[in-house]
This record gives structure tokens, C-alpha cells and sequence, in this order.
């Protein structure tokens, strides 16, 4: 097994994958911190938080050994070589490009890259994702997965957009491997103001959410 099917593997087991999106990094240990302390250990720092590479490099070797850190928002693949450089340990885009992919696996990194259509969905399986990112999930919905999974149960999806505590189970059932999740559990106005706990009790609903709804299946 290679390490990015390590890793794959890791992000799966975990299930949900926290899309951190910050104004203000300095307060990056902290939430990370709050997520990890309600079971969230899947952690895609995005490239809109300020010096975000920079960040990654610093925060990485830090994390307990259970912890997954990756880069997000990623467009190029000269972007990804540095936050693969930096420590990240998965890559996920907004969108497909075959040379994100390529830089990836060069390292021997998860792929994750973002997709609408069935032909995006598969052209990036083929290229070799390791998890195909559905973007933006919120107009889609769950039965979307169930539909794409009929003709390519072989591709492995991941919504982000649209995944709520209250529609986090319907996600599973549906066929994803694991749940992007950004403001629905990031709450800005709580961040701001240091109330982490907020973080923590919805990390651990969303965590919860998806264990049920993997046992039910």
C-alpha cells in the first residue's frame, strides 16, 4: 500500500473532513484543537486563510500521529507541490486538473479533486483521484451520489456544499466515503468571539451522524 492510499484510507475512517476557511489564522490551533476534541482529525486547511502554506508548514509537525492535515483550494499544480512540501498530506481543488493529480501522486499524496458532472466525476477517477470531491454539492443532493453510483460504483465521492448535521446521514447512505463540511460546523460568529466549544459539540453531532448512519448500512 502506498501512502496515499494510507491516507485515503484515514480520511475515509474518519468521515468527515473539516473545510477550514479563517480571516483571521491566528486562531488556526485553536479551531483545529476544538475539532479534534470532538472527533474531527480530517483537517483541510484551504488556501484563502492567510499564509496558509506557511501555516501547514508550521502546524503539521505538531499534530498528534492520528491527525490528517491537508491543503485545499488548490488550483495548480505548482501550488500543491508546496503545500505537499509544506506537509499536507492530501490535496483537494475546487476543481479538475489533471496536473494537480500528477504533482500528488508524484509525492505519493491523496487527490481530491472537484467535480459536477458525471463526465468530470469519471475523467478525474480515470486520472487516477483518489476521492472525487461532488462541487458544489448544495444543488445536488444526496441522490445525486445514488445516481452516479449506479453506472460507477467504483468511484469514490465525497459531497462538500450543502452537508448539514441534519443531512449528514443521508450523505452516507447515499454512497459517500466521507463528508467535506466548512460553515455548517465552522461557525464564524463563534470563532470570532472564542466560544470553541460551539466547534467541538458540532464536530462530535457530525461525527456521531456519520457513525449512525454507517451502522445502519
Amino acid at each position: 500500500m502506498s501512502a496515499r492510499h494510507d491516507i485515503t484510507a484515514a480520511v475515509e475512517a474518519c468521515g468527515v473532513v473539516a473545510v477550514i476557511r479563517l480571516a483571521d489564522a491566528s486562531r488556526l490551533r485553536a479551531v483545529i484543537d476544538a475539532l479534534g476534541a470532538g472527533g474531527v482529525r480530517a483537517l483541510e486547511v484551504t488556501m484563502t486563510v492567510p499564509g496558509a502554506i506557511g501555516l501547514i508548514e508550521r502546524i503539521a509537525p505538531t499534530l498528534p500521529a492520528d491527525f490528517i492535515l491537508g491543503a485545499g483550494t488548490i488550483l495548480d499544480a505548482d501550488t500543491a507541490q508546496q503545500a505537499i512540501r509544506a506537509g499536507a498530506r492530501f490535496i483537494v481543488s475546487p476543481v479538475y486538473r489533471p496536473a494537480v493529480i500528477e504533482m500528488c501522486h508524484r509525492h505519493d499524496v491523496a487527490a481530491m479533486p472537484g467535480c459536477f458532472s458525471p463526465t468530470e466525476i469519471l475523467s478525474a477517477w480515470e486520472a487516477g483521484a483518489d476521492v472525487v470531491k461532488v462541487f458544489p454539492a448544495t444543488a445536488l443532493g444526496p441522490g445525486y451520489f445514488k445516481d452516479i453510483h449506479g453506472p460507477l460504483p467504483q468511484v469514490k465521492l465525497m459531497p462538500t456544499g450543502g452537508v448539514t448535521v441534519e443531512n449528514a446521514g443521508e450523505w452516507i447512505k447515499a454512497g459517500a466515503v466521507a463528508l467535506g463540511v466548512g460553515t455548517a460546523m465552522l461557525d464564524r460568529a463563534a470563532i470570532a468571539a472564542g466560544k470553541y466549544q460551539v466547534i467541538t459539540d458540532t464536530a462530535a453531532r457530525f461525527v456521531a451522524a456519520v457513525t449512525a448512519a454507517r451502522s445502519a448500512t
